[in-house]
């Protein structure tokens, strides 16, 4: 059995790194497998730098270099895969859960949101960042991965803005309009100039144009326009005026029915609570959508309109509003009991379930109407319970 010394060592590490192998821990593990085999297969009194110029060979085809690259090209690979089966896995399970999600929706099930906001957040956080990284490092060109990198955040912006849509969070308009910001104004314009030079190219990027082009004016049409939207803005403010007008009609009218009838007056004290908590409900809604308690007859020269936002995040659980939201069903619930046996056949009770009493209005003209709507029944069965009698 043939001992190598330590300059034979030397040697070969020095002929290893002479060879184009720079990393040191391949350097050792070669140096490791031709010391085995060296003492194994030369003889005691074999020519040394002959037979290690015949093993060396065998590590390679046509230069040693070439198995630091292999080895670099695993480790790559290695990660490459392990992400390519967690792009894989993550895009099917948030379209399974998507899909249900949309299934739950129609059906008008449990569980449709929490689908729905899975799937759409997997897709857009995970399945689309890796497909971007996987897809960058196959492409050699920079301009072509950042052209990547901005469709990638151009999608992840439109997928967030339709799920916070759907689930009427606010900023769901400012996401859309980002992503067709990126879309339009950084990635097309890019995409156009370097695609319809080459020949083999113009054809695909003109209809990939097209096609972006029209996915962006359909998430448009969606989206009402800021002259739109001032005219729903003046009709439901319109509205409401015309309704509180009658409102306050009616309880003139009734005021002055029961006149200074002392019996009548007490009966309607738990009415004139549920009216009282109505109005400052009412004064604390629009003064979140307009900044003001009050809408005047005149809203048209101030300028102050109704803005129809989604009211789930003035009623926060536990806020002051909640609280009082919450005696006012209370309220409610205890003035239908205390009617119920009333033998007056025209007294209807006031309707709590799909009202702003349960949390079923989503919108602020909803939610205004609904308390308008309560004050108007209250009225209608004080007509009835008192003044008639």
């Amino acid at each position: 059995m043939y001992k190598i010394s330590e300059q034979q060592i030397d040697y070969i590490l020095n002929d290893i790194g002479a060879r184009g192998v720079e990393m040191e821990s391949l350097q050792l593990n070669l140096l490791d497998h031709i010391c085995c085999i060296i003492e194994k297969e030369l003889e005691e009194t074999g020519d040394f730098e002959q037979f290690y110029s015949t093993a060396i060979h065998r590590f390679y085809k046509n230069e040693l270099s070439e198995i630091e690259e292999e080895t670099i090209s695993l480790l790559t690979n290695k990660n490459y895969y392990v992400m390519k089966k967690i792009m894989i896995f993550s895009g099917l399970f948030s379209a399974a859960v998507f899909t249900m999600g949309i299934i739950l929706k129609f059906l008008h099930a449990p569980g449709a949101s929490v689908c729905i906001v899975s799937g759409i957040t997997i897709m857009s956080l995970l399945f689309l960042p890796l497909m971007f990284v996987l897809k960058a490092k196959e492409q050699k060109k920079n301009k072509d991965r950042f052209l990547m990198g901005l469709g990638t955040l151009s999608a992840i912006l439109m997928s967030l803005s339709i799920m916070f849509l759907v689930m009427h969070w606010p900023g769901s308009l400012n996401l859309g309009y980002s992503a067709i910001g990126v879309l339009g104004l950084l990635f097309l314009p890019i995409y156009i100039s370097s695609g319809i030079r080459q020949p083999d190219t113009k054809i695909n990027t003109i209809i990939t144009t097209i096609l972006l082009v029209g996915a962006c004016c359909l998430w448009l049409t969606l989206v009402v326009s800021p002259a739109g939207d001032k005219i729903n803005m003046i009709k439901e403010t319109n509205s409401y005026v015309r309704n509180e007008h009658i409102l306050k009609t009616e309880q003139r009218q009734l005021i002055k029915a029961i006149g200074n009838d002392s019996n009548s007056a007490t009966s309607l004290a738990m009415s004139r609570k549920i009216d009282a908590t109505c109005e400052e409900l009412k004064s604390y809604i629009i003064e979140r959508s307009t900044g003001k308690k009050t809408i005047e007859p005149d809203f048209l020269s101030t300028g102050t309109f109704i803005r129809n936002k989604w009211v789930s995040g003035y009623f926060a659980e536990g806020s002051d509003a909640q609280n009082k939201l919450n005696w006012l069903r209370n309220m409610v619930e205890e003035y239908n009991k205390a009617n119920t046996n009333t033998t007056d056949p025209y007294f209807h009770a006031i309707p709590v379930s799909q009202t702003i009493l349960d949390n079923s209005e989503e919108k602020v003209t909803g939610a205004l109407n609904s308390l308008i709507q309560i004050q108007m029944c209250v009225l209608q069965n004080e007509r009835e319970l008192v003044v008639i009698k």
